[in-house]
């Protein structure tokens, strides 16, 4: 049986994991990002967790809509992966008094999550492509593309709307 919760035998099978890989995953940020803008001080974090909470839901409308063209219910299967971004960020976020220290622990652990969600939309663009599911190639890729965004944002909010520097100068 290997790592993965159910066997693999064909690339479709694999495929059809990434996607409940990547749908379970969404579904964990949803839930795990309230806490996070919650604690964010700096207005523009806090500003741009907002949104991508709401990104996130529409990424996952997309998700199952991808789900319902390859004929298959909408479902996720557990991501230790996602689980474990989650857990080290609400563990380090409990670890950090100083909060503009927090402002840069929770891009910095927003962004790890990021880098997750980049690499696996990535590599279920090339399955499908692949598999000839062209007609889920552009659900996807809209997902990734606002996740690279969503990246993007936080290296500036961390960069150049001072996250970094307020941080590095904290007592």
């Amino acid at each position: 049986m290997g790592i993965f919760s159910a066997d693999i035998k064909t690339m479709d099978d694999l495929f059809l994991h990434g996607l409940q890989d990547i749908y379970y995953a969404e579904s964990q940020i949803t839930k795990a990002l309230p806490k996070m803008i919650e604690l964010a001080t700096n207005r523009d974090l806090s500003t741009g967790l907002r949104t991508h909470l709401q990104e996130t839901e529409g990424q996952i409308k997309r998700l199952e809509q991808v789900f319902e063209k390859l004929g298959q219910e909408p479902k996720g299967t557990a991501c230790p992966a996602i689980d474990g971004i989650i857990k080290e960020a609400n563990e380090t976020s409990g670890e950090v008094e100083n909060k503009a220290v927090l402002d840069a622990a929770i891009v910095a652990n927003c962004q790890a999550v990021e880098h997750y969600e980049i690499a696996r939309y990535g590599t279920l663009i090339a399955w499908a492509e692949e598999l000839g599911h062209d007609e889920v190639v552009r659900f996807l890729t809209t997902n990734l593309n606002e996740e690279k965004a969503a990246n993007t944002k936080l290296n500036t909010v961390a960069l150049r709307k001072g996250v970094n520097t307020k941080a590095s100068n904290a007592a």
